[in-house]
């Protein structure tokens, strides 16, 4: 742990321009996700769509990327499995099946999005990656098919900036939290050419998959990080000028402002190379935050990180 480290589907949408499915076609496919990237973050998604009853397939470049995201699900399931039905077995046994018979598998995005209302990308926050990803998702799928991004730190109008005027209007972000099936906020990040049907449908997803939709325009950070990396970057100065220590830090804010995480306890959970990785991308190219000193660089922040001291999942 960080502290530890310092102490040792809906109706289809209409889009001006854009080929549509026959009436009958569209509610059948609303139905159908495409979730590609298996990690942590795309497997959860996955997993939450397919408990409520979506037609999903999950898409990795390898079959054992995709094994090992269906095992995490696998996994996840049981667990809330045995919460939903603790004294039967059987019923958990026939929850779990039942979820995991709505997640295909897949390594070719272009198949996978054919015939996807909804395409949702969770892959590594690199935007040139993302750009050449998307280029291939949006020819590949329907033409009134939402294409959204779950990057918690890359401006999704950059991420769609290369793809044709049609495909922009219907670009947003679908920007989840970590863990997924736990995490109740989705943010939806709507650019100034998404179309207001685009980002309707966007909420409306969110809600059919029992998340709550926080609506917000492209800015860096969005709602969440914005707030949240300065104050945990704060903290993290607060020790580098000797203010106090990190348990005292997170007892302070916890007790004092009723936070159930500590600032430290919380940069453990989110990971220093992330904290890091985001912070200096604004910095040095955030829209409107660049040179702010409250994302600036910080030297114990770059010697944990350079250590491989990241935090829990080191």
């Amino acid at each position: 742990m960080f502290a530890a480290v310092f102490r040792s589907s809906v109706p289809a949408i209409r889009v001006p321009g854009a080929r549509g499915f026959s009436g009958s076609a569209a509610r059948a496919s609303m139905q159908r996700i495409a979730v590609v990237g298996g990690g942590q973050m795309g497997s959860g998604i996955a997993q939450v769509a397919a408990t409520h009853n979506h037609d999903v397939t999950l898409v990795d470049v390898s079959q054992e990327a995709l094994d090992r995201g269906r095992a995490y699900i696998a996994k996840s399931l049981k667990r809330v499995a045995k919460k939903k039905f603790p004294d039967d077995a059987s019923a958990q046994g026939g929850f779990v099946d039942d979820v995991l018979a709505r997640i295909a598998l897949s390594t070719s995005p272009e198949a996978a999005v054919r015939d996807a209302a909804l395409v949702v990308e969770a892959v590594v926050e690199n935007i040139a990656v993302k750009q050449q990803l998307f280029a291939a998702l949006a020819a590949a799928a329907p033409a009134d098919a939402v294409l959204a991004s779950n990057t918690s730190s890359l401006p999704i109008g950059k991420i769609a900036a290369p793809l044709g005027a049609d495909a922009r209007r219907r670009f947003v972000g679908l920007h989840f939290f970590n863990p997924v099936p736990q995490m109740k906020l989705v943010e939806v990040v709507r650019t100034d050419e998404a179309a207001p049907a685009v980002v309707d449908r966007a909420v409306a997803f969110a809600k059919a998959i029992g998340k709550t939709p926080a609506v917000c325009k492209d800015t860096p950070g969005f709602i969440v990080n914005r707030l949240l990396l300065p104050y945990m970057m704060e903290a993290i100065r607060l020790l580098e000028r000797g203010v106090a220590e990190p348990r005292d830090i997170d007892t302070a804010m916890k007790l004092g402002a009723g936070y159930p995480m500590g600032p430290f306890e919380l940069c453990d959970y989110v990971g220093l190379d992330t904290i890091k990785f985001i912070v200096d991308g604004w910095h040095q190219d955030g829209d409107g935050l660049q040179g702010n000193p409250l994302f600036a660089p910080s030297a114990k922040l770059d010697e944990l990180v350079k250590s491989g001291r990241l935090g829990v999942k080191a």
